[in-house]
């Protein structure tokens, strides 16, 4: 008689790691294994490299940090005895490869080695590992279920390992993940897991890292799909959680058998698991990596009571979405680097508001200084309206005017400067004034000062070196101007009450460096702007084909212009939060030196 595979519980455990913190990480996964097994699961899955962080980068060159990293493995495998876990690490054996770990009774028990090493955008992991090159299949003791190893990109391509694994026997397949976040980047992915669920006829279960690191952050929204592609469950979005959810592989397995392409090496794995003496050997020959596990008899017993499925945590809407990326990814960089406080120069205007909102989301009020530094050019509204966001939000505010060291300034270079144009030059020494004290206030109490700039006014070079540039994280670096609006209007919307004061949205943008200045003066409406900037940086269409999407090419072959000069000012930018599919810095590389289309 075949033998009916039982149904498995599997956990998801999406965590939130420190690249190069192996002990501190490996707690955590310990930690989140223990929990699995008190809620019956049978294997618990964790993101891709969850052992080291993700990105490494060239700490995946260090010798040291390879060797001590293989040892923490080890540790780790002795201490999550009782149920089966799968864990990302870097494999250093002569080459370096990404892979996943089988831990069971104490000792690794298989590893499968990633075999498409992504190499675009943000990712350059053909600089650091090798490529696997064969698919594998972990079968859970007997009448366990059978379950196949991938890692990320191999399920981002269609065909092998996923649907190898499948058609030599996989009832699940499990995907160790870290897949940066970009606007959409959750729904993208989990319609592309349910599309190789019904291609494999697999439930898939991919556990997604969650958190962030630098300019990456990370949404987790892991899922549990069956093989028709329906979701079984999935975690929320920008927090940690472990997902627990209940499969039936013999649902799997009654599907394929309606399927000419399934059907024969599922009657031959029955026919095998009915021939005791047979059985090992025809599933070392189903699988190119193997190892058999026992499961806990309290993790059998449970799946059998509970339904197939798990909890399915709703999906954010498009602002709650990127506001929940820049808070996370600011709270991880600020918490993972050590700092107790932010500081953010507040001047009443929009940008600056919804870097306050962000800050005071992620940290607190208690842990966001805001400092308002007037000049003559400032004028009653933003002065007004930066008081009212500070109160609105419970955050310090300080207030440090900057007329009387512009004056020593103006002073100081008057001879030089005589017998020319008032300008830009003097313009900027009031940003360049405000730069200095904001960073003086970091210097002195070790605060970190965020920027307020944003990807509209970065693009262009909106901005001034060593004044508003000056900080050490840019809040809004990868926000265009019109998702700037609609933030803050989302946050006003979100408390039902005016956080941030209907003028700031009214008013026209004004850096406010000389009387009755508007940012219009200078550049295109913001919303021609976004447009022009998001498809000739993101989507790389040249000005003609700008223009026969109905924009003026008087401001399309200005804005090009003015991007491609202002290369010199990005590369001394602060790092930023990723939130679009090309970000500067990580995505888009260019050089600084370049005549090409000039």
């Amino acid at each position: 008689m075949p033998v009916r595979t039982e149904p498995l519980r599997i956990a998801l455990a999406q965590i939130d790691v420190t690249v190069g913190d192996l002990e501190g990480n490996a707690r955590k996964i310990t930690e989140y294994a223990e929990r699995a097994a008190d809620e019956g699961a049978g294997i618990v899955v964790f993101p891709e490299l969850a052992l080291t962080g993700y990105p490494p980068e060239d700490l995946l060159l260090k010798t040291s940090f390879l060797e001590q990293t293989g040892q923490a493995l080890e540790e780790l495998a002795a201490s999550t005895a009782g149920i089966v876990a799968l864990v990302g690490f870097p494999e250093y054996d002569v080459d370096v490869y990404n892979s996943a770990a089988v831990l069971s009774d104490g000792a690794v028990a298989a590893v499968y080695r990633k075999i498409y090493l992504p190499n675009y955008g943000v990712f350059d992991e053909q600089r650091y590992f090798q490529s696997g090159d064969e698919p594998a299949i972990v079968k859970l003791g007997d009448g366990g279920a059978t379950v196949g190893l991938t890692i990320c990109e191999d399920i981002w391509e269609p065909g092998p390992p996923a649907t190898t694994e499948a058609v030599t026997g996989a009832q699940v397949i499990v995907n160790l993940s870290a897949s940066p976040y970009h606007a959409g980047k959750g729904i993208e992915r989990e319609r592309m897991v349910v599309q190789r669920a019904r291609d494999s006829l697999a439930t898939f279960a991919m556990c997604n890292l969650v958190g962030g690191q630098d300019e990456l952050v990370f949404d987790g929204h892991s899922v549990v799909v069956d093989q028709d592609g329906e979701v079984l469950g999935r975690a929320p979005q920008f927090e940690e959680a472990l997902l627990v959810c209940t499969v039936d592989p013999e649902a799997a397995e009654a599907r394929r058998l309606q399927d000419a392409r399934h059907r024969p090496a599922v009657r031959r794995a029955r026919e095998h698991a009915s021939d005791d003496g047979d059985a090992e050997a025809a599933a070392e020959r189903r699988a190119a990596t193997l190892a058999r596990l026992s499961l806990a008899e309290a993790s059998r017993e449970r799946s059998d009571e509970e339904p197939v499925g798990g909890s399915r945590a709703p999906v954010m809407g498009p602002e709650e979405e990127v506001h929940a990326a820049l808070v996370t990814g600011l709270r991880d960089y600020v918490d993972k680097n050590g700092f107790e406080r932010v500081v953010v120069a507040l001047s009443g205007g929009i940008d600056s508001a919804c870097v306050a909102l962000v800050a005071v989301d992620a940290l607190g009020p208690e842990r966001v200084a805001l400092v308002t530094m007037p000049s003559r050019y400032s004028s009653e509204g933003t002065r007004s309206d930066a008081e009212a966001i500070a109160r609105n939000l419970g955050a310090e505010l300080l207030e440090l005017p900057i007329e009387g060291p512009v004056e020593a300034f103006d002073a100081v270079l008057s001879d030089r400067f005589r017998d020319t144009d008032a300008g830009i030059a003097e313009e900027n020494i009031q940003a360049r004034t405000r730069g200095l004290l904001v960073m003086a206030l970091s210097n002195k109490f070790g605060w970190l000062v965020l920027t307020t700039g944003n990807k509209s006014e970065l693009s262009v070079g909106y901005a001034t070196l060593y004044g508003d540039m000056a900080g050490g994280f840019a809040v809004l670096k990868d926000v265009y101007k019109g998702m700037v609006y609609r933030l803050v209007r989302w946050h006003n919307r979100r408390a039902a009450r005016e956080l941030v004061p209907a003028s700031v949205l009214e008013r026209a943008p004004s850096a406010e460096l000389r009387h009755e200045q508007r940012d219009e003066d200078s550049l295109p409406p913001y919303d021609a702007l976004d447009r022009i900037l998001a498809g000739y940086i993101e989507r790389d269409l040249d000005a003609d084909q700008l223009v026969r999407q109905g924009l003026e090419r008087e401001d399309v072959e200005r804005v090009i212009r003015m991007v491609d000069g202002a290369e010199y000012k990005r590369r001394q930018a602060p790092p930023g939060i990723r939130i679009s599919t090309k970000a500067f810095g990580r995505d888009r590389r260019l050089p600084i030196t370049n005549r090409f289309g000039r």
